[in-house]
């Protein structure tokens, strides 16, 4: 059951950066498809949750979810959905998966953390694989689009540092309260902060048609109602790090998809960034990949001497 959910929501975060982008290839206005969506996916959760538990409802009014709405959702997605005109839904996936680069390099700015030097290493690869996807822009076919859409998604992705870095604090205050419903909380603000952001950009009133429904329906149902809430289930049960490398698997199918289905533009040697971003992403989390093998050896001793 582990595994087929593992699967699964690897399957729905690949896919979602595709919905996005044809939702906004139909011309869905990008700040107001993306507050739609969270507001809408955020209420229906924590609506569920003050049917359960009534008290819960003051969450609405905790300033810390406010500020992880605006960074988690907001600022991210903002750049996300606005850079998708521009870039490939599979390398807008894959520049995503460099959220764990930046914390690093965030948590070290800010709190003078100390960084191992595998995770020097890591963040210096992952440097040089973000400049091998710059290069079909760059060098290969001067597009300016194309660079300024990938930077918004970094910046985006700065945003996301900060709201994971944030949050984990936010989680650890709010320990008897579940991360779904405090997640269900930031969409909503974040939702409205885009929606906000929507009407002083001046965006046009979306004419609706069947795949910009479906886009937004999708990236509703699945990408911000099951795909979380299945990530938060496998976090309680096995542990924080393994629904994390989902990471690793979600831009190659978002990749993929992009490239077979939607016939999305992919210069070879954007494969060199990817296997760079990618393996920057192993050396980051080594230690932790390394502490959850030992976990698991130590259970499995355990369990036989048990048994024996």
């Amino acid at each position: 059951m582990t595994i087929f959910l593992y699967s699964l929501m690897c399957f729905i975060f690949g896919t979602t950066f595709l919905a996005i982008k044809i939702g906004v290839d139909v011309g869905l206005p990008p700040f107001f498809s993306a507050g739609i969506r969270f507001l809408l996916a955020g209420a229906v959760i924590f609506l569920f949750f003050v049917y359960r538990m009534s008290s819960i409802k003051s969450l609405l009014f905790r300033k810390e979810l406010i500020f992880t709405g605006f960074s988690l959702t907001f600022i991210t997605f903002s750049c996300l959905y606005w850079a998708e005109q521009f870039v490939t839904s599979g390398v807008a996936a894959v520049l995503s998966a460099t959220g764990p680069l930046l914390i690093i390099m965030l948590q070290r700015m800010m709190f003078k953390t100390r960084i191992t030097f595998i995770s020097i290493i890591g963040v210096i690869i992952g440097f040089i694989g973000v400049v091998f996807l710059f290069l079909p822009g760059l060098a290969i076919e001067f597009n300016t689009k194309w660079l300024i859409g990938c930077g918004a998604i970094l910046i985006g992705e700065v945003g996301y540092a900060w709201g994971t870095i944030y949050s984990s604090k936010v989680i650890a205050a709010f320990h008897s309260v579940s991360p779904i419903a405090l997640n269900a909380v930031q969409m909503i603000y974040g939702g409205i902060f885009l929606i906000v952001l929507s009407a002083i950009a001046g965006e046009p009133i979306p004419a609706f048609s069947m795949e910009g429904i479906s886009s937004i329906a999708y990236l509703i149902i699945a990408g911000s109602m099951l795909g979380h809430t299945i990530y938060y289930y496998l976090v309680a049960k096995t542990n924080a790090f393994f629904p994390s490398t989902w990471l690793y698997v979600s831009p190659l199918i978002a990749l993929a998809i992009g490239s077979f289905f939607y016939n999305e533009y992919f210069h070879p040697i954007m494969l060199i960034g990817i296997l760079f971003i990618l393996t920057s992403l192993f050396l980051i989390n080594y230690h932790k990949i390394q502490h959850h093998i030992k976990g698991k050896k130590i259970t499995a001793a355990k369990s036989i001497n048990i048994s024996s």
